[in-house]
């Protein structure tokens, strides 16, 4: 009877930890398109959806987002060409190559980089890494896209780097010796047996990753130059949505037009990040398969 009434108490905690967790996401949402939707009353939703001009305190004021989405894209695929592939291949590295002193080591030394505070990274990103660019690749400034690219990229690296690792540590041991058993190399068994076994918690990983660069404010609004303007590409600066509302609230009048608009920046910002966690549900629930 006592064993009983504990597995319901559990089970009633767990619920209502899972009530409590998309309760908490929907009055997010809500709080967030209330004063969203106060921005429409007086501005069209399709010159802030398409229109090209940030410019919050000309007159009349413009609020179009297409700058701040380009360069949050830009941005964000950037830092995804660099983390991941280098993070996946990092992860095989610890897990199946390193021997185990050199392997404890380097899950210490990433357990350390992601303890690095994002406001460091960007003090560094503007003393070193910026001048170096400029100097290196002939640019104008080197306060630019790349640079957060590269910064976000690090930030992620620790986090798929981890998270890989231990899917392909939990990848069972009989995989690998059937298939040295077969004959395949330590490179074949990696590549196409541990690998495919251990995609869904890398898919995980990666996703998490992702979810980093994109939701980080600090070290974008400190080392992409803060320019609200379309850019022609990753070298040039750019403004990203994180950095605009980071930048702008303290500064924008409650009630007004330009504090209605950074409320509707979060609320793209929010869509945007439930649709990748989605996407990412349904790649791991397929990789599952």
């Amino acid at each position: 009877m006592r064993r009983k009434l504990s597995e319901i108490f559990i089970e009633g905690c767990i619920r209502l930890s899972g009530v409590l967790c998309i309760s908490f996401v929907v009055l997010i949402f809500l709080f967030l398109l209330k004063d969203a939707l106060a921005l429409f009353g007086g501005y069209s939703a399709g010159k802030f959806l398409f229109g090209s001009q940030w410019l919050p305190v000309s007159e009349p004021p413009h609020f179009g987002i297409v700058p701040l989405v380009i360069g949050s894209l830009y941005v964000t695929l950037g830092a995804i060409l660099i983390c991941v592939p280098i993070g996946v291949g990092a992860a095989m590295f610890i897990a199946e190559v390193a021997p185990q002193s050199l392997k404890t080591i380097l899950k210490s030394l990433v357990e350390i980089l992601a303890a690095i505070p994002s406001v460091v990274l960007g003090f560094i990103g503007i003393v070193w890494l910026g001048p170096f660019l400029k100097t290196t690749l002939g640019l104008s400034t080197g306060m630019c896209g790349l640079t957060g690219s590269l910064l976000l990229a690090f930030m992620a690296l620790p986090t798929i780097i981890s998270i890989s690792e231990d899917a392909l540590a939990g990848v069972p041991k009989a995989y690998r010796e059937a298939a040295f058993g077969l004959g395949a190399t330590r490179w074949q068994t990696l590549w196409r047996i541990l690998l495919p076994a251990a995609s869904s918690g890398i898919i995980a990983g990666v996703m998490l990753g992702i979810g980093r660069v994109i939701g980080e404010t600090m070290v974008v609004m400190m080392v992409t130059g803060n320019a609200p303007v379309i850019p022609a590409s990753i070298l040039q600066p750019l403004r990203t949505l994180t950095a605009t509302v980071a930048s702008e609230m303290g500064e924008a009048v409650s009630g007004s037009e330009h504090y209605f608009a950074l409320f509707a920046v979060g609320l793209i910002l929010f869509i945007i990040t439930f649709l990748i966690n989605l996407v990412a549900d349904m790649s791991l629930r397929k990789a599952r398969r």
